[in-house]
């Protein structure tokens, strides 16, 4: 069975506006070309706008390409958002020395295969939450990062004080790695863990969330 709405993802739900063009190069004056600045690190605006159009060339090859676009108008700054959150899963996990194996991610991705009717049916439906078809075995490794963690922490994911435990855990890493967002895409907030103009925090619906 699938669950809805429990699973915690990169990219948050992004609001049904227009296409947002992709941005200019240029950063803020104090990091030039970047994007954000995370534990000493740059994501560049080139990196964030490759990750972009990587989505929005899979989406306009789909039938419902017009739609899907629609539906993810505000795909830089979701993207941004995934990007960043990605480093701070990743501080956490280590925080709490959680590894994910590439056999563990092929298994999950073939039983999310095979309940969602097949591979390409899987891209499909991972695509309308803005995840191009090269990202999902990263979104894997970061559903089984979590999982990991959630574990390590003894928090329940489907219950309030556990999705809390989880909450503390990431918002202390990322704290700690002294992120700084360039002010044209606006302002990380440590606390939920988000980029300040995302939709939502790293809660979102997913199409494969499977029981353990």
């Amino acid at each position: 069975m699938f669950r809805r709405r429990t699973a915690l993802s990169v990219t948050a739900t992004v609001a049904l506006l227009a296409a947002t063009p992709l941005l200019a190069a240029c950063g803020s004056e104090a990091h030039p070309g970047a994007a954000a600045i995370v534990d000493g690190k740059r994501i560049t605006v080139a990196q964030l706008q490759a990750k972009v159009r990587d989505v929005r060339d899979a989406q306009a090859r789909s039938p419902e390409g017009a739609q899907l676009i629609l539906n993810t108008g505000r795909l830089s700054l979701a993207t941004l958002n995934g990007m960043i959150f990605d480093e701070v899963l990743a501080r956490t996990a280590e925080n709490a020395g959680v590894t994910v194996t590439r056999r563990s991610i092929q298994n999950w991705r073939a039983r999310a295969e095979k309940r969602a009717g097949g591979a390409e049916r899987l891209k499909a439906m991972w695509l309308q939450q803005g995840i191009a078809p090269d990202e999902i075995d990263g979104t894997v490794r970061n559903q089984l990062l979590l999982d990991g963690i959630a574990e390590h922490l003894r928090a329940d994911r489907n219950t309030p004080q556990g999705q809390q435990k989880l909450a503390r855990a990431l918002s202390d890493a990322s704290r700690a790695m002294g992120i700084d967002v360039n002010p044209r895409f606006g302002t990380w907030d440590d606390q939920q863990v988000i980029l300040g103009r995302t939709k939502e925090p790293w809660i979102t619906t997913t199409p494969v969330r499977q029981q353990a």
